[in-house]
């Protein structure tokens, strides 16, 4: 059996709000799936607002920089989120815009 894969883009405030709710439902209903929360633009800001701290947070490098924003040096960073969402959804990911 294939587990379930999903990756939730969070691309402003508001969005990231959501994404946590959507983050949170989704564990709760599916245990056994892997799940990313890909924090973008300036949804980037709001994050850091929010001290998240979870393992399944991931920072677009590039939203960082735009941003001009320090984050945390334990936050996972990917380069560019648009590649990584393509590559993720490329490997049988599940693409949820929050």
């Amino acid at each position: 059996m294939t587990t379930l894969r999903l990756v939730i883009h969070a691309p402003t405030p508001e969005a990231l709000d959501r994404g946590i709710r959507n983050l949170a439902n989704f564990r709760r209903d599916q245990p056994g799936a892997e799940v990313e929360l890909v924090v973008t633009g300036t949804a980037v800001r709001r994050a850091i607002a929010l001290e998240l701290d979870d393992p399944a947070l991931r920072v677009c490098a590039n939203s960082i920089a735009t941003q001009m924003a320090d984050v945390p040096a334990d936050w996972e960073t990917v380069p560019a989120a648009v590649s990584y969402l393509a590559q993720r959804q490329m490997h049988g990911w599940a693409y949820f815009r929050a």
